[in-house]
């Protein structure tokens, strides 16, 4: 094993990482599926990672992760880490276009990283970030989201229970990581109160400034 100065996995230079964040119910999903068709991108979702893991049959990691989902906190971080990694090696592999040729990729990180530790050890050991979009509303948008698409989403995270531990928890560890990379000037904040459609022209606004 190299020792810890050994570079990431993935080149920032070729590999751009958009970390899309906000609190559960911001509208992160909606407009990640959106700008995956404007820009090229291959959307990853932590959450859904770790829900597919969850079932997996055979892994190491399935009971584990679903007790953590259920209690509203967050997985280990290098369970995440390594699904994470695995996926982004795949889509490199087999994904072509623009934006995907040469060793290049492009990827939009939903969900991640939620805690300080996260966004260390994947800007260190995986690929370092360029950006960090931050779709911020409140508390009352998110809940009242939330129970609507518990209607339909067959989710055991969505009742009001573990969405106020997801708060809770959002809260305390996951704002440290935006006000971290608000220090390194990554963060562009968008106000996702708004209609699905004046939030993703400021989303798009926001990437093709990074492209440009």
């Amino acid at each position: 094993m190299a020792e810890s100065t050994s570079s990431p996995v993935f080149d920032a230079e070729k590999v751009t990482v958009i970390y899309v964040l906000g609190g559960p119910g911001a509208g992160k999903g909606t407009q990640c599926s959106k700008l995956v068709d404007a820009f090229g991108f291959c959307h990853l979702s932590a959450g859904d990672l770790l829900r597919e893991e969850q079932n997996r049959e055979g892994s190491q990691y399935g009971e584990m992760i679903r007790t953590y989902i259920r209690e509203g906190t967050i997985v280990p971080s290098h369970v995440t880490m390594k699904l994470l990694e695995n996926a982004m090696t795949e889509e490199m592999k087999k994904k072509t276009g623009d934006g995907w040729v040469d060793g290049r990729g492009r990827f939009l990180i939903d969900g991640f990283p939620r805690k300080i530790d996260q966004a260390i050890g994947f800007d260190e050991t995986v690929c370092l970030a360029s950006l960090v979009i931050f779709f911020n509303t409140s508390e009352d948008v998110m809940l009242q989201r939330l129970l609507e698409r518990a209607k339909t989403s067959g989710r055991e995270d969505d009742n009001v229970e573990t969405i106020r531990k997801r708060f809770r928890t959002y809260n305390e560890q996951t704002m440290p990581v935006i006000e971290h990379y608000r220090t390194l000037n990554k963060v562009a904040e968008i106000d996702s109160t708004a209609a699905v459609e004046e939030v993703y022209h400021a989303a798009c606004a926001t990437v093709t400034n990074l492209f440009s």
